[in-house]
């Protein structure tokens, strides 16, 4: 698992953003930080050339603290990657099913399998990655308690999958963004991600958003956050495609400036076009 580009993601090796940088780059020298804001932290210092950080999944929506951290720092997005996740209920060597009380992981993976774990009726402990609760696991040689993770974590800790494909949909795919300091050169196949905050007046999103229509720029995603300084309002944080080199794309933020309040362009990256 090492060798290559130096990328920084949330979690232990083997948590779902460790898979996406591996889809990504192929090999890598992999960085695993505690918290996403340790991945934007440890890519502003130069200690890592890159970082993934996941930003949406298909079934529990956006990861907020990815969407605040684009905020508040000065990266770039260069690239996204679309990873099909499959949760595997791992275990200890010796385990069963029968003897499982309790499961460990992340937030999201726990409310991915949601109605699996009902129906099973066991405790569940919400831990800070999937891959970090088999290592705890793997280290404590907890018998009656399983954790949710990927099948390369299970493969990495020695550990046994009592069972795979727990997950409550099969549609369940979360995106992934690549950050780091330099902007991408144009390829013809881009994708761009800004963050805007409307004027506080009647019909201001409608003008900010017919900017993009009536160039027949292709919106593909609108998310909107609070901006944390004014109770009720937003920051809106949209995708589109193209580059922002492209002419339209250029004159479309150039009036955008005068229909908004705050307007932040976090880069322009080759589209991912498989899930």
């Amino acid at each position: 698992m090492s060798g290559g580009v130096t990328v920084a993601f949330q979690g232990e090796l083997g948590a779902y953003s460790h898979i996406a940088a591996l889809k990504f780059f192929g090999t890598i020298n992999a960085l695993p930080q505690k918290t996403i804001a340790d991945v934007f932290e440890v890519v502003e210092a130069s200690e890592a050339k890159y970082g993934v950080v996941p930003f949406e999944n298909s079934l529990e929506g956006s990861v907020n603290e990815t969407y605040d951290m684009l905020l508040e720092t000065n990266l770039h997005v260069v690239g996204e990657v679309k990873l099909r996740i499959v949760h595997c209920l791992i275990a200890i060597a010796d385990a069963t099913i029968a003897d499982i009380k309790r499961v460990y992981s992340h937030p999201q993976a726990l409310a991915q399998c949601r109605s699996y774990l009902r129906a099973m009726g066991w405790e569940t402990i919400p831990y800070y990655d999937t891959a970090g609760s088999v290592k705890m696991l793997k280290e404590s040689n907890i018998k009656d308690a399983a954790a949710i993770a990927s099948e390369l974590a299970a493969e990495i800790y020695g550990m046994k999958i009592l069972q795979k494909g727990i997950e409550d949909f099969a549609t369940n795919y979360t995106r992934f963004l690549v950050i780091g300091k330099e902007q991408n050169p144009r390829t013809g196949k881009d994708k761009t991600s800004i963050i805007f905050t409307t004027k506080h007046v009647p019909g201001a999103l409608y003008m900010a958003l017919e900017e993009f229509a009536k160039r027949k720029i292709n919106l593909t995603m609108l998310v909107s956050r609070p901006t944390k300084k004014t109770p009720w309002e937003y920051n809106f944080y949209v995708d589109f495609e193209g580059h922002v080199s492209d002419e339209p794309i250029k004159h479309c933020l150039e009036a955008l400036k005068d229909k908004t309040v705050f307007l932040k362009v976090l880069g322009s990256y080759p589209a991912a076009t498989d899930i």
